[in-house]
């Protein structure tokens, strides 16, 4: 039986085709003001991206969220992402296995950002990655016009081995020049993740406190086990849960930094 889950509403989002070193993605453009590059999480452009598009809209951004996977505007399934997960693990665009690995999508979202850069009116811009991407946005802020990187609970590359773990998904080389904008640049990056997520390891968070210090920003919202917030073990997506519009929540509160992180960046 087909799967006839229903597409979100995608009125008002410009789409356009943006290519870049033979990798082409249909992009979706909204909003006035500074530039933010939304990466979306698998499986894709859900109405839960969509969502947190809208939200960074109505806080006078430029939003532009990149389709590198499933289809737009589909609600999630399960069947549904774990098709999508499987096609993406084993594409040479994202390398979900490699260590200290450079990735072609990198250099594509490095592109769109340079793009969107150019046609907004900020210094520069921000990226936010969840999940699958959340470590592409790091590895964006090699280009000089990446002021806001925001890393929500990244997963790239998988977490099977302590060497996965404690990974940042970046090449030698690209963390040695993200190190070098934090010391001489004025570079900050801001990371995002539940305290007990095993798909977005603590040692990865470590690993970047250790480089960067107290250019890596860090929030955690407790998950363990008797919380009071409600999370369970398996909290993984901070950004798009639907607790993000209850006032006061500690996923609302989450969300409002990293808007509050990328106006301090992208409003100087």
């Amino acid at each position: 039986m087909a799967d006839t889950a229903p597409v979100a509403d995608l009125t008002g989002w410009r789409s356009t085709a943006f290519s870049f070193a033979g990798l082409t993605h249909d992009c979706f453009e909204k909003g006035e003001g500074p530039g933010v590059v939304l990466v979306p999480e698998i499986p894709g452009v859900t109405p839960e991206v969509l969502g947190l598009g809208e939200h960074l809209v109505s806080e006078g951004f430029t939003v532009v969220i990149p389709s590198l996977f499933g289809s737009p505007g589909r609600r999630d399934t399960t069947a549904h992402t774990l098709l999508v997960f499987a096609r993406v693990c084993v594409s040479a665009e994202f390398r979900a296995l490699a260590l200290r690995s450079s990735r072609p999508v990198a250099d594509y979202l490095r592109a769109l950002a340079r793009d969107l850069a150019a046609r907004t009116p900020a210094p520069g811009v921000g990226v936010i990655g969840m999940c699958f991407t959340g470590g592409f946005a790091l590895a964006a802020a090699v280009d000089e016009v990446v002021l806001a990187p925001v890393l929500s609970q990244p997963s790239v590359p998988l977490p099977l081995t302590a060497a996965h773990r404690a990974d940042p998904g970046l090449s030698p080389d690209e963390l040695e020049q993200i190190t070098d904008r934090t010391k001489n640049a004025g570079l900050c990056v801001l990371g995002l993740r539940f305290s007990e997520d095993r798909l977005a390891p603590a040692e990865r968070f470590t690993a970047l406190r250790e480089r960067l210090g107290s250019a890596f920003e860090c929030i955690e919202l407790d998950s363990s086990p008797g919380n009071s917030t409600g999370f369970g073990r398996s909290a993984h997506s901070v950004l798009t849960r639907e607790v993000r519009e209850v006032e006061g929540h500690p996923a609302y509160r989450a969300r409002e930094e990293v808007v509050a992180f990328l106006n301090r960046r992208l409003r100087p």
